[in-house]
């Protein structure tokens, strides 16, 4: 067997098992899908008239309700993404606290593999709940204008994004001392979309608000998503902040997670 061959060989048998605890413990799944549905379906019924109004003015959206499913379907999306972490380092903390972890570090297994198993099986999970979640979203109205290769790019930055958050997911599921402690590490990921441009303008925000919602990592991602789903005008530079931070973001929490993973864990 190839030097290559061996960690896909185990990377694959690492993500199988990531696949069957999903068919064991659906209730994950379904928490992870409901979350960004009761969201989306909060704001779309319950706010989006009043939010939806002030939209009139902005480039390619209408007002009402119809014009906010529009507009805040990319933050949901983002927030899909977001919930997936959370589930991570839940998962991986539950590895972490039971011991099976030590137990992979005594065994002839590429180590890679382990970590990776995680990631995969995360992407998967997430990619389902994207999956639904854009389904719910066009049955309350979401008329996109996105062509085959806008949906090709919208695939790319969320793969791009759940890359990013599910290796940082990691490295919090590793770091935490129990699986509560690993369930709340992430729960920033789930409020930055909310002080962003997700779910209203940012010109309408006081001015350090402002500052930090137009400057924070999730608002390039949205504004990106959302440019290419309704062909709305993208802010300056959007597509390329979202890839810098989605890149720097994986590489920094890579980087943790194996440090993490190869400490000594002996006293």
């Amino acid at each position: 067997m190839s030097t290559l061959s061996h960690p896909l060989t185990d990377s694959a048998t690492m993500l199988r098992r990531q696949l069957r605890h999903m068919l064991r413990y659906p209730s994950m799944t379904v928490l992870l899908v409901g979350m960004p549905i009761v969201f989306l379906l909060l704001f779309v019924y319950v706010f989006g008239g009043t939010l939806g109004a002030g939209l009139g003015g902005l480039p390619g959206f209408s007002g009402g309700r119809s014009g906010y499913v529009d507009y805040v379907t990319p933050a949901i999306l983002v927030l899909t993404v977001a919930a997936g972490a959370q589930g991570t380092a839940i998962s991986v903390a539950m590895d972490m606290t039971e011991g099976i972890i030590a137990r992979f570090r005594t065994m002839a297994i590429a180590r890679v593999s382990v970590l990776t198993g995680h990631v995969l099986g995360s992407m998967i999970q997430t990619f389902l709940s994207i999956a639904v979640v854009v389904g719910v979203a066009l049955l309350v109205g979401l008329h996109p204008k996105a062509g085959p290769l806008d949906w090709v790019a919208v695939v790319g930055v969320l793969a791009m994004v759940a890359f990013a958050l599910t290796w940082l997911s990691v490295a919090l599921g590793m770091v935490a001392d129990s699986v509560e402690t690993a369930s709340n590490l992430p729960m920033p990921l789930l409020l930055l979309p909310f002080l962003g441009s997700g779910f209203v303008p940012t010109d309408s925000m006081p001015a350090g608000l402002r500052w930090f919602a137009e400057h924070q990592p999730f608002t390039p991602v949205m504004e990106t998503l959302r440019g290419l789903l309704m062909g709305t005008p993208m802010h300056d530079h959007s597509a390329a902040l979202a890839v810098i931070w989605c890149a720097a973001t994986a590489l920094v929490s890579y980087v943790w997670a194996k440090r993490m993973f190869n400490r000594d864990p002996t006293p």
